[in-house]
């Protein structure tokens, strides 16, 4: 009888055993290679480097180095994604930083559009605003948002990032944008008024895609939203 298989003295009994029986057994008696110990140097296994037949603690010992890799690529893919959001948190720090030092209507724009693009590489930026003050109305971008775009900009709850399908604020960026992210600017976070529109674009159609993440999207516009406020 096989030194694997439970003790009996119906041979009958164990021509039905299964593998689940041996595994469960083996489980169960945690004592059985003690006791059997040679075992472990004589059972011969299949290794997945090739052809040849391993022992029982080489394969063990190959599982381990697998998984050991598995557990390396995971921290190298952990620090790589640190390094990236320290990359992005250090942008939007410089960002924010021009946001708060634009003391002129012109100034501002300036690192809305210019600053904006250029630190996040973006490749097509626009702004546009409605509702302002009377003393900032005669600016070009508090004029060209129509009615229709100011009802699309107020019905988003959300930063609208996906492909370019034909919408007039994509004419503010110019020829060649396949992908786009709108975000709205409201008074106050959540559900305040619409009062602006920011517009990215990309000729990379995969750049802004519907099933991306908003977040940072939304941090952007929060701070846009804040500092534009100003001229309501």
């Amino acid at each position: 009888m096989s030194p694997l298989l439970p003790p009996t003295s119906d041979a009958a009994q164990v021509q039905g055993i299964t593998e689940d029986d041996i595994a469960n057994y083996l489980v169960q008696t945690p004592g059985f290679f003690e006791r059997h110990a040679a075992l472990l140097g004589t059972v011969q296994i299949a290794s997945p480097h090739g052809a040849r037949a391993v022992s029982l603690q080489e394969r063990q010992m190959e599982m381990l180095r697998e998984r050991i890799k598995g557990l390396e690529r995971k921290i190298m893919e952990m620090i790589r994604a640190g390094q990236d959001n320290e990359v992005i948190a250090d942008r939007m720090h410089r960002w924010t930083c021009a946001v708060l030092l634009a003391r002129t209507p012109e100034a501002l724009y300036r690192a809305m559009v210019q600053d904006l693009r250029d630190e996040f590489m973006v490749p097509y930026v626009a702004l546009r605003l409605w509702g302002v003050a009377a003393e900032h109305a005669h600016l070009e971008w508090t004029q060209t948002a129509t009615p229709d775009v100011q009802t699309f900009a107020g019905s988003l709850s959300s930063p609208y990032c996906g492909l370019n399908a034909g919408f007039e604020a994509a004419a503010w960026l110019g020829d060649g944008v396949q992908s786009i992210a709108m975000v709205p600017l409201r008074t106050g976070q959540g559900a305040g008024q619409c009062f602006g529109l920011l517009v990215l674009g990309s000729p990379d159609a995969l750049r802004y895609q519907q099933d991306m993440g908003t977040e940072f999207l939304e941090q952007v516009g929060d701070i846009a939203s804040a500092a534009l406020a100003r001229l309501l």
